[in-house]
């Protein structure tokens, strides 16, 4: 694991992960899906505090798709659990040092009122700090988000506060979650699949992918460091030449 800070001059803004792998983790292992998760969060503490460590300023995690669920409830339940944990752990932590910033990121009416509450909690606590800025996408789909979006906007254009003439892609990308925050330039996606499953899909218009066949569980920092190298050997022109 690398002690020091990357070279900043060409380290990416925003990386999106994709924490993908958890379940075929377990199958492997002769074990129910939900050890998967518990060895995926595990992963996640790791990843988020080496990103801190080489000086990233925004992640952001897939970690529970509005499809989701549809999985088992005994599933579904130990993710919730695991993030109530995860949002425990992280308050306790950044009650002290750590320049960390937790953002959620999605639909949270849908979730138990004590796990909103922890979550309001948490983001309470970070509003101010400037260092890494965690964004965890939970109960998030890309469409669901424009959907949310588009509905924003066309409430001020109907109380006469917008033309339909303003409305542009600044306008649209500041109504999204991730508002304010530069959009992704690398995506990451573990345990061998090569699709975005609507995560961040106005966002990723010109991201760099890494598909990796390496399931979440067993992703390292050396993973992370390699998806970096990766993207530092693009040429991303933003469609010019």
């Amino acid at each position: 694991m690398q002690n020091n800070r990357l070279d900043t001059a060409d380290l990416p803004a925003h990386i999106g992960i994709i924490m993908d792998g958890n379940g075929r983790w377990a199958k492997q292992r002769g074990l129910p899906r939900k050890y998967g998760h518990r060895e995926g969060a595990k992963t996640f503490r790791r990843i988020v505090e080496h990103c801190e460590r080489i000086g990233l300023r925004y992640l952001t995690v897939y970690a529970f798709s509005t499809e989701n669920w549809k999985r088992p409830k005994d599933e579904v339940d130990s993710i919730m659990s695991l993030l109530e944990q995860y949002i425990d752990e992280a308050f306790a932590r950044q009650k002290e040092d750590q320049d960390i910033r937790t953002c959620f990121i999605g639909d949270m009416s849908a979730l138990s009122p004590i796990l909103q509450q922890k979550i309001q909690r948490i983001e309470a606590l970070g509003k101010d700090r400037t260092g890494l800025t965690v964004n965890v996408a939970l109960n998030y789909g890309g469409r669901d988000e424009l959907a949310h979006a588009m509905r924003a906007i066309a409430g001020q254009v109907q109380q006469g506060k917008l033309d339909p003439s303003d409305i542009d892609e600044q306008l649209i990308s500041a109504h999204l979650y991730t508002g304010g925050q530069p959009d992704p330039d690398l995506i990451i996606r573990p345990s061998g699949e090569e699709r975005l499953s609507n995560f961040l899909i106005w966002q990723a218009a010109y991201s760099e992918f890494v598909f990796m066949d390496v399931l979440w569980p067993d992703f390292t920092p050396e993973d992370l460091d390699r998806a970096i190298e990766i993207y530092r050997g693009r040429s991303r022109r933003f469609g010019g030449v």
